[in-house]
C-alpha cells in the first residue's frame, strides 16, 4: 500500500514544477487517479506525458504497490 502523499512526492521528485492531485479510487491504497499539470509536458504527446509520470512512479508500479493508475496530464493554462 502507498499513500496519496507518497504518490505525489514521487512525481514531484522527478517533476518539481508539477501540480499533482491524487485520488484513492477504492480506499485500498493501490488504485489511484492522478492529475498532473507540468510545463515539462509542453510539446509532448499524451503517451509521452504519461511515460514521464510512469517513470516517476516506476518503483511503486513494478512492486505493484500501485496496482491501477488512471492518469490525466496537461500543461499549465491548457
Amino acid at each position: 500500500m502507498i499513500s496519496p502523499q507518497q504518490v505525489e512526492a514521487m512525481i514531484k521528485a522527478e517533476m518539481p514544477d508539477a501540480q499533482v492531485q491524487v485520488q484513492d479510487l477504492t480506499g485500498g491504497g493501490d488504485h489511484y487517479q492522478v492529475t498532473v499539470v507540468s510545463s515539462q509536458f509542453a510539446g509532448k504527446g499524451l503517451v509521452q506525458q504519461h511515460q514521464l509520470v510512469y517513470s516517476a512512479l516506476q518503483q511503486a508500479m513494478s512492486t505493484e504497490a500501485i496496482h491501477a493508475l488512471a492518469l490525466k496530464t496537461s500543461t499549465p493554462n491548457s
